[in-house]
């Protein structure tokens, strides 16, 4: 097999080296790269870049990291992929199978099954990148695990090895800061500006793939603003460089040597690369590593509300102009947004003069917005635009307990047996026991879907048996009379059109229908 591979090296070199000729001959022409020659298809030499001057420049600030693992610490990695499972995706029937498999055992690594550790213990693999002298290193959250008692240590290009503490962590954007002690100035790397980068740049990601140790490999942008539903910030670059499980953490760089990613995470239907990664922007990881480095941990903004889509039905119920902005699904007790006036059924247009196009512009805008300032808010309510001024306060480190705390208020009394129905909808009353089977507060209000035909209007959006109905076109309903009378009167009016707000299993949304719908199937 290794003969096969040399006979076949310098055709499949020249092979790439004429494809690459024709995307980088213009793009890289005011690059200060040093030049080689390859054939173009034509037999011609040309003149290529090479990346070799930047990759010795970045290189040395390039390391690898290695983790090792309690037992229960390793169950809760959130990455199975930078663990020593790292070979699982090694695709098989290659010609080059036996030849890859002596390479690997030739390292004492088996790449077709997990690193073997002792019980209690696990070794994972992951990249990381210095970006002071002083021995600063950013990572991926995951690569580190969950627990502090994990031992770090930071490898270098030279094998040197450094054992480093944890300065802090960031769970929400999967970033680490660690620091290792040294005798010696150390090479390092700086954050470029990665709103500059566009579409079609060339990119190179450096990093510990399969725990081979500093890789480098090249590619472009691919796309902006990529959200891969891994956290509350997503807001990836999607690359082509190939990158594998080992590369989290690892940078990747510009042309100019700048580090305008951070690589988190590969779409990989095999557990191998298939030019499909994301890496966290520079411009979004650089105020929470100052944060970290600073603090040890990161203080965000909060306004304290529950947001969702707004759909073109919600938009054309509430009679927005156009389906953009955050609508306010609920308001935290005693929170900045309760506070200023904001209520169920806004829908939040602008935050500090920015437009909100997605819900996680929002997001993003509270969050960076230091804590005790006043923010801007311009809302849509019942047709009418008004302003707010929330307070920002500090978001808690637990939300899910703020929720929770969310749901006081006296319970009802149990309901008359009554039922009802309409729109296909069949209706019962929220009795103590049917609160306690969908797991409602007590402070919420309505009735109960117990059923839904399928011939019905709403049986196409997102209703489901079990849910409680709050109120129908922003007007409450207690009892199953009272909803019946007001969705057939929604029926019965010119737009034909529905808003429900719902409690599901304790969660408050909206959910709209429109004849429109129905019309278009």
């Amino acid at each position: 097999m290794v003969q096969l591979y040399s006979r076949l090296a310098p055709r499949l070199g020249r092979l790439r080296a004429a494809a690459l000729a024709a995307g980088l001959g213009a793009s890289l022409a005011f690059v200060p790269l040093a030049q080689v020659q390859a054939e173009d298809p034509t037999g011609n030499l040309v003149q290529m870049p090479s990346l070799s001057p930047l990759v010795k420049k970045v290189l040395p600030a390039v390391v690898n990291i290695s983790v090792l693992e309690r037992a229960d610490a390793a169950d809760q990695t959130a990455d199975e992929g930078d663990s020593g499972s790292e070979f699982q995706g090694m695709p098989e029937g290659s010609p080059f199978d036996q030849f890859l498999k002596k390479f690997f055992e030739d390292r004492g690594i088996n790449p077709g099954k997990p690193t073997p550790q002792p019980r209690a213990q696990r070794m994972a693999l992951g990249s990381g990148f210095i970006i002071d002298s002083s021995g600063l290193v950013v990572t991926n959250n995951h690569v580190v695990g969950e627990a502090q008692t994990n031992k770090v240590t930071v490898i270098f290009q030279d094998d040197s090895k450094h054992v480093a503490k944890i300065l802090g962590r960031d769970a929400k954007t999967d970033l680490a800061l660690l620091k290792i002690e040294t005798s010696k100035p150390l090479p390092y790397v700086a954050f470029g500006d990665s709103s500059l980068e566009q579409v079609g740049d060339w990119v190179v990601a450096v990093g510990n793939p399969f725990g081979l140790g500093g890789t480098v490999s090249a590619g472009i942008l691919s796309a902006r603003g990529r959200d891969i539903h891994s956290g509350p910030y997503d807001d990836f670059l999607q690359i082509d460089a190939p990158i594998n499980r080992g590369n989290s953490g690892g940078p990747t760089f510009n042309l100019k040597g700048e580090v305008i990613g951070i690589n988190t995470a590969i779409y990989s239907p095999n557990g191998g690369s298939v030019g499909i990664g994301f890496a966290i922007p520079a411009n979004l990881a650089k105020p929470v590593i100052e944060q970290l480095r600073e603090h040890g941990k990161v203080s965000r903004g909060w306004l304290g509300v529950q947001i969702q889509e707004v759909t073109p039905a919600i938009a054309r119920n509430l009679g927005l102009p156009s389906d953009h902005g955050a609508l306010v699904a609920d308001v935290t007790k005693g929170g900045p947004a309760e506070k200023a006036g904001l209520q169920q059924g806004d829908v939040i247009e602008s935050f500090g003069g920015q437009q909100i196009d997605k819900l996680r512009d929002l997001t993003r805008a509270v969050a960076e917005t230091p804590v005790g300032r006043t923010g801007k808010v311009k809302i849509w309510r019942k047709g009418h635009e008004t302003t707010l001024e929330p307070v920002i306060a500090e978001q808690p480190e637990n939300m899910g307990l703020v929720a929770s705390n969310n749901s006081g208020g006296e319970d009802q009394q149990p309901a008359a047996p009554q039922r009802a129905s309409a729109l296909g909808l069949k209706l019962a009353p929220l009795t103590a026991e049917m609160r306690k089977q969908l797991k409602v507060p007590s402070s919420v209000k309505g009735v109960v879907v117990s059923q839904i035909a399928e011939s019905s209007p709403l049986a196409d959006v997102d209703l489901q048996a079990g849910d409680v109905i709050v109120s129908v076109n922003q007007e409450p309903v207690t009892t199953p009379k009272d909803a019946v009378a007001k969705l057939k009167s929604a029926q019965a009016s010119a737009d034909k059109s529905v808003l429900l707000q719902i409690n599901r299993h304790g969660v408050n949304a909206f959910v709209a229908w429109s004849s429109e719908q129905s019309d278009n199937g």
